[in-house]
């Protein structure tokens, strides 16, 4: 059958317009391929062919208010392995091995692995000297990677606040797990680019993405005053060889924690060979014990504000006890202390002159006060594991509980909680919620990302009754229990505590948690520490025995690294049996070595200079010293 020519033409324009057409739609598909997909298909190409040796951030350091460094980082190298690009494995496996320690078998396991990249565990954080063994051997497909450790370079200093981070840079305990999210920064890399058989492609350049390094954490803590805190807890430690030490120094102004440490300790560096419940137990924050008489405060503070007591004039009759509800509560002194004004019950701490106290404010105002300053809650301190204390229930409370929690037993509170309750009842009367990190900074621009500020969480007692609070534990240092926490030329405020320690709800016998609280200068604070010493060995279990020294020497100390200025203006402190005798220092410029000498015979001299006449001394003339304490004179001609 013939066909038309006129079929023909439409049969090959048919196939023409067909042909057009599958060639627009393959023309238009690789348009689209290459100028809309072109880079994310490259770029899925580059991910496949793509390996990552990763470059870890350093985490933000940690340094003091003053930017003295706490928490540091040292650079670590770490070594990445790309299996495939390893031609020989049992001779890399073999020079690996030797240089990290490892056995043969081991390193030929880890490198030979069917992954695109491999990290060798003995590999990781190695030190400079063995990263540059590796590197000098020319290995293929072995890697050094940039990586850093945590470092502290006080040691054990600060250790319980701090806390630790792992090998992954991770916090874990402390401050660093707190504000891990802030300390721990962005990882980067080193891209580099291998075929499918693993081997580098030489014609493709590295990518290199840097680490985002993490935010510097600067804390409240004064490196000057934990130096302080450190020392004396050694020596306690020492001497008295305790279950457990607690000490805490706070700005009773704004809530700063200026000093935090505990005893048993640990180095941070070294976590892992120390017993869980030493570094998990940051004691000032967790533990819960029984106050003893430093919760008399409280109760103090709350009859002033309640004007139950005149501490002048009221009068009190102690003969050693008092019987509330059949049952006998004693008197620390045996025998009692007679007949006392309420301000010598006070520097007495005088068992049944604070039950006395407490009849009179009855016990749902004294559990009010005891609530308003605090205790039976958290403070809120941004430190994990802080502890609540225990309360009684007030529905529970009767007259011996009322009695009891008068002064300080059978309530259990933790030692923030009586640091800022402390600090309120002398501060004017404010509660602060206690802090320890004062703000967070970027490294690179110094800017500041977040700053904590002091926050007031109410008025617990007038300005008024503050005042009186203050002037009365002035009198407990100079006057009462608290003598051995006097500083000559500091006027400091304070209250020993002594309590009983209770297991399988009785008392232990000559086992005793002794704490003492201070505060100075008594008419304006700038500074509160807490002391508490468990189970003191070898020494009678008093607060005022063993925790005022230690509190008076921590005093002394921090108010001249303040730069609070003696004062000559205190309450003259009664004289005990062993207490040394105390000089006021003349004014020794003009004299000359001879008239020193018909002087000066109680006291020692460190002279320098040439010259017979004194030019200058240290301390200066007003100063009061103990008997026998060095001077410093420097001598000249005297003109």
């Amino acid at each position: 059958m013939r066909v038309s020519n006129v079929t023909v033409r439409k049969r090959l324009m048919i196939a023409l317009f067909v042909g057009i057409l599958v060639f627009l739609i393959i023309d238009v598909r690789l348009g689209y391929v290459q100028f809309v997909l072109g880079d994310m298909l490259t770029g899925k190409a580059k991910d496949s062919w793509s390996r990552n040796i990763p470059f870890e951030p350093e985490r933000g350091e940690i340094v003091d208010r003053n930017g003295v460094p706490l928490a540091t980082n040292v650079s670590a190298p770490t070594v990445w392995v790309v299996p495939r690009q390893i031609k020989n494995p049992a001779e890399t496996a073999e020079k690996l091995a030797s240089v990290l320690n490892i056995t043969k078998e081991k390193a030929y396991k880890e490198i030979t692995q069917g992954q695109s990249i491999v990290r060798i565990k003995e590999g990781r954080k190695i030190s400079h000297e063995k990263a540059k063994e590796i590197r000098a051997l020319g290995l293929d497909g072995i890697y050094i990677g940039e990586d850093s450790k945590r470092h502290y370079p006080y040691g054990s200093y600060l250790s319980h606040v701090l806390g630790f981070a792992g090998v992954d840079n991770q916090g874990l305990m402390g401050l660093e797990k707190y504000y891990d999210k802030e300390l721990s920064g962005d990882r980067g890399s080193v891209k580099f680019y291998a075929n499918a058989k693993g081997q580098r492609m030489n014609d493709m350049a590295d990518d290199y993405e840097p680490p985002k390094n993490g935010l510097n954490l600067k804390l409240t803590i004064d490196t000057k005053i934990q130096t302080i805190v450190e020392r004396e807890l050694d020596i306690a430690e020492a001497k008295y060889n305790p279950d457990g030490i607690i000490a805490i120094a706070m700005n009773p102004n704004n809530g700063e924690i200026l000093a935090m440490s505990s005893r048993p300790t640990f180095n941070p560096s070294n976590f892992r060979n120390v017993s869980q419940e030493v570094y998990n137990r940051n004691l000032p924050v967790w533990s819960t014990y029984e106050p003893g008489s430093t919760f008399k405060i409280i109760t103090l503070a709350a009859a002033l504000e309640e004007g139950k007591v005149n501490l002048e004039k009221d009068q009190f009759h102690d003969p050693g006890y008092v019987t509330v509800a059949g049952a006998r509560l004693r008197c620390w002194k045996r025998g009692g202390h007679g007949s006392e004004t309420f301000l010598q019950v006070v520097q007495n701490s005088c068992n049944p002159g604070f039950v006395e106290l407490g009849e009179r404010l009855g016990k749902d105002t004294l559990f009010k006060y005891i609530k308003d300053f605090g205790f039976g809650q958290k403070t809120g301190i941004d430190l994990q594991g802080e502890g609540t204390g225990i309360l009684f229930n007030l529905n529970r409370v009767g007259p011996v509980e009322l009695a009891t929690t008068a002064f300080g037993q059978g309530v259990s509170v933790t030692p923030i909680q009586q640091v800022t309750a402390v600090a309120a009842a002398i501060n004017g009367g404010i509660l602060y919620k206690p802090y320890i990190a004062k703000e967070i900074d970027d490294p690179l621009t110094n800017e500041v990302v977040m700053r904590n500020s002091p926050v007031a969480k109410r008025r617990v007692i007038s300005e008024a009754t503050s005042k009186k609070v203050r002037n009365a534990l002035e009198s407990v240092v100079a006057q009462g229990t608290g003598g051995k926490a006097f500083v000559d030329s500091y006027r400091i405020g304070g209250k020993t505590g002594t309590a009983q320690k209770a297991q399988n709800g009785r008392y232990l016998e000559n086992n005793h948690i002794v704490s003492f609280i201070g505060f100075a200068p008594a008419d304006d604070p700038q500074l509160v520490v807490y002391v508490a010493v468990d189970n003191p060995k070898g020494v009678v279990q008093f607060g005022g025995q063993v925790t005022a020294p230690i509190v008076g020497n921590i005093m002394k100390d921090s108010l001249r690294a303040m730069g609070v200025e003696p004062r000559k203006n205190q309450i003259e402190k009664k004289k005990a049996w062993d207490d040394v005798p105390v000089i006021e220092l003349p004014d020794l410029v003009g004299l000359t070595k001879s008239e020193i000498g018909e002087q000066m015979i109680n006291l020692k001299i460190d002279a320098s200079g040439e010259g017979d006449t004194v030019v200058r001394q240290s301390p200066a003339p007003g100063t009061k010293l103990k008997e026998g304490s060095k001077i410093r004179l420097y001598f000249g001609n005297g003109e």
